[in-house]
Order: C-alpha cells, then sequence, then structure tokens
C-alpha cells in the first residue's frame, strides 16, 4: 500500500505523486481511491487501491536497480537486428512494453529502436516510440539516481555514441545511416 506524497509509476504515463487517498462511492460501493498526479504533464489518476497492481502502479525503482537498468540499456548482446519485421507487429509489441509495470520492457523498446535506427531511417511512428520510451526511462531514473532527465538522457547516448549523430537545431540525436 502507497502513502500520501509517495512517487509511484503509472504505465506508459511515467511517475507520479499520491496526491491523496480518497473514498468516493462507484456503482453504489464505497472504495478508496489512490490520486495520484502525473509529474511531467500534471494529469491527475485516479486508480482503485484495491486493483494498483492490476493496473500495474509501482514504487520507482530503487538506485540499485537503477544502475543495473543503466547496464542492460549499454549491454547489446540481447538485439537480433532488424529484421525487416511487420511494423504493425512490431508497433503493437512495443507498445505493449512500454504500457508494462517491467522497466526492463521499457528499455529493451529504447535499446531496440536506436539499434535499428542504424539500419534504417525509423519512421515517425516509431521515432515517437523511442521518444516515449526515453522519457519514460529518463524520468524514473533521475528520481531513483538522484540525477536529472537531461543527465540520464546523455549517459544513455553516450552508450550508443557510435550510431548515434547529433541533430544541432534540435539538441536530440539521432541514429546514423550505415553507408553503403
Amino acid at each position: 500500500m502507497f502513502s500520501v506524497n509517495d512517487l509511484v509509476v503509472y504505465p506508459a504515463q511515467g511517475v507520479g505523486k499520491i496526491e491523496k487517498i480518497e473514498s468516493q462511492e462507484i456503482g453504489g460501493c464505497q472504495t478508496n481511491l489512490y490520486i495520484i498526479r502525473i509529474l511531467n504533464n500534471n494529469v491527475m489518476v485516479m486508480v482503485p487501491v484495491h486493483n494498483a497492481a492490476n493496473v500495474g502502479l509501482r514504487a520507482l525503482c530503487t538506485s540499485e536497480q537503477g544502475e543495473a537498468m543503466l547496464v542492460y540499456i549499454r549491454d547489446r548482446s540481447d538485439f537480433t537486428g532488424y529484421t525487416g519485421q511487420n511494423w504493425n507487429r512490431r508497433y503493437r509489441e512495443y507498445s505493449e512494453k512500454l504500457k508494462s509495470e517491467n522497466l526492463r520492457d521499457v528499455a529493451y523498446v529504447l535499446k531496440e529502436l536506436i539499434l535499428i535506427g542504424k539500419d534504417k531511417e525509423l519512421s515517425f511512428g516509431e521515432r515517437r516510440l523511442l521518444e516515449q520510451a526515453l522519457h519514460l526511462i529518463t524520468t524514473e531514473l533521475a528520481f531513483c539516481l538522484d540525477s536529472t532527465p537531461s543527465d540520464i538522457r546523455t549517459k544513455i547516448y553516450s552508450f550508443f555514441e557510435d550510431i548515434l549523430k547529433p541533430v544541432e537545431e534540435s539538441g536530440t540525436v539521432e541514429p546514423k545511416q550505415d553507408e553503403k
């Protein structure tokens, strides 16, 4: 059970703060609800206390888990390479992983899209998923590692500096295309 002012992670939305726990009548039954403010966009989310685990609400990762996640992101050994797999299938798979309560699933999407971008130009949809994964990872790791999202983003980019090129006008990076 969480308490007021706890920082939690809501799947696909990111880090939020429990503003209050209140009782409301829903369908004729009294239900206790976590009222959570998502920190990056101030959206308020209500989650029934008894259903928190089912929706994937979880505590922030620990600093040890955060460091382990950075090691996982850096490791490319589980990347099987871009196989030209159907985009719709990959999009569904990535979207499901971004909704997962498991931070490793989100990190997998991030890492895979960066590495796929080495072999082909990412589509608009792929770039959007990459940015969402990067946001979710950097925000949570910034809290658990007592850093900033910008510093975590820089660290992640440094893991892939051999395949990323800076884009001057936006300050972001894009995968380098292999010279063929």
